[in-house]
């Protein structure tokens, strides 16, 4: 019911601001029109699901947020279980915080539109760099499940909440210095792609390899790969393809690398060189 009840308040917000938009570019006559709001993802509230209404029904004195009545039937119900600590939001974990409180309501939307931007970001940097854009994925999709993986109860902490918001932050600015580390190196960005796989690689296959070989080695296998690409539709072409890989066959073997035949090196490479032309034409 607690759950439900802050849903329902969200919802609202998001709705309301939704119907306050529409009125001010002037597209008063749409306002009740649920098109008009699932375009931009917010949920369309029947009249007496809103929460104003809500407010103006309610039959008690004030709606204070009902929110004080639910936090004592639940803690005296199932206190044992330890539901009660979800209205201790406090970092002491005794000081409690309103959950209908638009300051508390602000943290979590913050979470939901940090949680939006980060995907979007590591979305843009798979086009440039895919090996290391799906390790951001992985990152985050971890960060997300360690944040489920909590108790019921501590899931609306405040500081849990903070917490949250703080490692989301962090792995933006992961993101950021890893799109920006190809200068560090002295290659651009789509040579640092490729300087990636063939490092990981290297890792993989427990096999070490100069640095300023692999710098040298990212230069030239991009010159191979631009060289290809030059034709609009090379990855669609066998022939082409096939030239690229006898290319690259080459050059990998005069600058020993790998020590062993990998075909694995080649399908990485192909991916990578497919997917930065497909979104950098």
């Amino acid at each position: 019911m607690v759950l439900g009840l802050i849903f329902l308040k969200f919802a609202s917000d998001k709705f309301e601001e939704r119907r306050a938009e529409l009125i001010s570019e002037g597209k008063e006559k749409f306002i009740e029109m649920v098109e008009f709001y699932t375009m931009r993802n917010v949920f369309f509230l029947p009249e007496t699901s809103r929460w104003t209404y809500i407010i103006q029904n309610s039959k008690q004195d004030d709606i204070a947020q009902m929110n004080a009545r639910v936090k004592k039937l639940i803690s005296e119900a199932i206190s044992s279980d330890g539901v009660e600590e979800i209205f201790k939001l406090g970092q002491d974990g005794q000081t409690e915080v309103d959950i209908f409180d638009d300051d508390y309501l602000a943290k979590i939307d913050k979470i939901k539109l940090l949680q939006q931007l980060l995907a979007k970001a590591i979305d843009e940097f798979k086009k440039v760099n895919k090996l290391k854009g799906i390790d951001f994925s992985h990152k985050m999709q971890s960060l997300v499940e360690r944040y489920n993986e909590r108790k019921e109860a501590d899931v609306l902490r405040s500081e849990v909440l903070e917490e949250f918001t703080d490692e989301i932050i962090d792995l933006y600015h992961a993101l950021k210095k890893e799109k920006e580390s190809f200068a560090e190196l002295g290659i651009d960005f789509e040579e640092k792609a490729f300087y990636d796989i063939l490092k990981s690689l290297a890792h993989k296959y427990d096999f070490n390899y100069p640095e300023d070989k692999l710098l040298k080695l990212s230069h030239e296998v991009k010159e191979v790969v631009d060289d290809k690409a030059k034709y609009t539709d090379w990855s669609k072409r066998d022939d082409i393809k096939a030239e690229l890989k006898v290319d690259l066959i080459i050059l990998l073997a005069e600058n020993d690398y790998p020590p062993v035949n990998r075909d694995e090196v080649y399908k990485e490479i192909f991916e990578q060189a497919e997917n930065f032309k497909k979104y950098s034409v």
